[in-house]
């Protein structure tokens, strides 16, 4: 059963396909300037280069049709989930930290390859909030079993959380999957987990719990919706 589309999900699902279609209109040099490069990016390769506000603009973009169609099921399916129970201004500001905080944490390891001879290509796309996304869920509805393409059984939103967790260290160590970048969705997990903390008070934070981030429910409910995650 698909969750019923909430107002602040439904208007970062809008922003990102109307980014996707202005990228085919756009001519390659404006485009270029929106994706996330490394730091000195443009000392190696003309017209790249980082620029601050990639670190919003590249989470809007999208390589292709299966890349946006796939985030966007992802955002719909865990987004409202969470926007329901935080209010769609605390679920805005998780999802944008998480962009930015993934973005930046790309950044530092784009920049640090670069320093080492290699060239990372730039990234782009709103799979470091997706995974913030699927942390979230996992935390606030642990319990919850759904059913995930291509896993044909049942499984609970904290296995699958670190299932993917664990997945993306392991090709963020190995390098054994280029071309996706790992370290984006461990950045949004990262900074997914930090902000919930945050919220509850918890380490590494030390304050009284503010409210809804502490609130999840028990879980208890199921989903047999089939979808799966954009890496």
């Amino acid at each position: 059963m698909f969750p019923r589309l909430q107002p602040a999900t439904q208007a970062l699902l809008i922003a990102n396909v109307v980014v996707f279609l202005l990228q085919m209109v756009l001519p390659d040099a404006v485009t270029a300037r929106m994706l996330l490069w490394p730091i000195g990016a443009g000392e190696v390769m003309p017209g790249a280069g980082f620029l601050p506000w990639q670190l919003l603009t590249a989470g809007f973009m999208h390589a292709n049709f299966g890349h946006i169609f796939f985030n966007m099921l992802a955002l719909w399916m865990f987004g409202s989930p969470l926007e329901a129970v935080w209010g769609s201004r605390r679920f805005a500001t998780y999802y944008l930290v998480s962009l930015v905080g993934a973005n930046v944490l790309q950044v530092i390891v784009g920049t640090f390859l670069l320093s080492q001879g290699q060239f990372p290509n730039p990234v782009l796309g709103a799979s470091g909030a997706v995974f913030a996304l699927l942390l979230g869920y996992g935390m606030l509805f642990p319990n919850q079993r759904m059913i995930v393409f291509p896993i044909p059984m049942e499984i609970k939103a904290r296995t699958l959380v670190i299932i993917y967790g664990v997945a993306e260290l392991f090709f963020a160590y190995t390098g054994r999957q280029p071309g996706v970048a790992h370290f984006v969705h461990l950045g949004g997990m990262l900074f997914g987990w930090l902000l919930i903390r945050y919220w509850r008070g918890q380490p590494p934070f030390k304050r009284g719990n503010n409210g809804r981030g502490g609130r999840g429910g028990n879980g208890s409910k199921r989903s047999t919706a089939t979808f799966r995650v954009v890496k």
